[in-house]
């Protein structure tokens, strides 16, 4: 799942060691998530939303296109 951490992090001028700290992960973690070989868990999802006070889905980019409806 493609998503802004990274660019999130920057601004707040944390490391990825910074963060892991924060969140109880290891850095390695952080950067599976960065760059997308990784997808978190929804109570992470939920802690970075809180660390960076932005929801989850300013986060996380969703691009699921839900299949067309059959008419009927």
């Amino acid at each position: 799942m493609k998503n802004r951490l990274r660019v999130l992090r920057a601004e707040a001028g944390l490391s990825q060691g910074d963060l892991a700290g924060l969140l109880g992960v290891s850095r390695q973690t952080i950067n599976a998530v960065e760059t997308d070989k990784y997808d978190p868990s929804l109570p992470l999802a939920m802690r970075l939303s809180k660390i960076f006070g932005v929801p989850i889905d300013a986060i996380f980019l969703d691009d699921w296109i839900p299949p067309e409806r059959p008419h009927g």
